[in-house]
């Protein structure tokens, strides 16, 4: 296993739970440890992608599958309210995934301080571009409505959201657009979220009111 957790490593972690725990800071102070951090264990990591490589296929199955149930999911609220709203309502579904609320129990790091760690990762102020979870765009159900694959980045060549790693070795794997977003524009380094089997979702049915479900 390559080394993600060396002393600089660790020393830019324990800034981060300092100042995640401190409230004389400003989030705009964050984003560069989170940045830090990421560029560092990538670095590492991506110089070898084959130990990781059944982690990436095994996470982004299981992401699809996440994927899958939450639209699957709003369509049925979807299709129960669509026909049974007064004129000019113009009611809509609004769908987003996020990855576990928990620290992954398969990550190689373990700790008394890594749901801490997780909690300041996973935190909006934090990591802005998470703040709808791990699709750019939100699933959104109104009046016309897009395919699955548009929403996972399937619907248009080359079906695999692979950039910023070895082409040759993840040439065949159908990374998502979903991948694709947290690996490249979130602040979460790929070791963060490769070992995460479970996943949240929030569906919300707005119309004059917002109603959570």
């Amino acid at each position: 296993m390559v080394d993600i957790h060396d002393y600089d490593i660790q020393c830019i972690e324990q800034e981060i739970l300092w100042k995640y725990e401190d409230i004389r800071f400003d989030y705009s102070d964050y984003d560069c440890l989170l940045s830090l951090r990421k560029d560092m264990i990538n670095k590492r990591v991506l110089a070898h992608q084959e130990e990781i490589l059944p982690d990436i296929i095994a996470f982004n199955d299981a992401l699809t599958e996440a994927l899958r149930e939450m639209y699957d999911r709003a369509h049925r609220i979807w299709d129960s309210i669509k026909d049974n709203v007064d004129f000019g309502e113009e009611p809509e579904v609004t769908a987003k995934c996020f990855l576990s609320y928990d620290y992954p129990k398969l990550h190689p790091i373990q700790g008394a301080d890594r749901q801490k760690l997780w909690y300041a990762l996973c935190d909006a102020e934090w990591n802005c571009l998470y703040a709808d979870g791990v699709t750019l765009p939100t699933l959104k159900l109104s009046g016309f409505n897009n395919s699955f694959d548009s929403l996972i980045g399937m619907d248009c060549p080359p079906s695999n959201w692979n950039e910023g790693l070895d082409q040759k070795l993840t040439r065949d794997l159908h990374l998502t657009s979903a991948f694709h977003h947290l690996f490249d524009h979130t602040k979460f380094a790929i070791t963060d979220f490769i070992y995460v089997r479970e996943f949240e979702t929030e569906i919300n049915v707005e119309s004059n009111k917002t109603i959570k479900l």
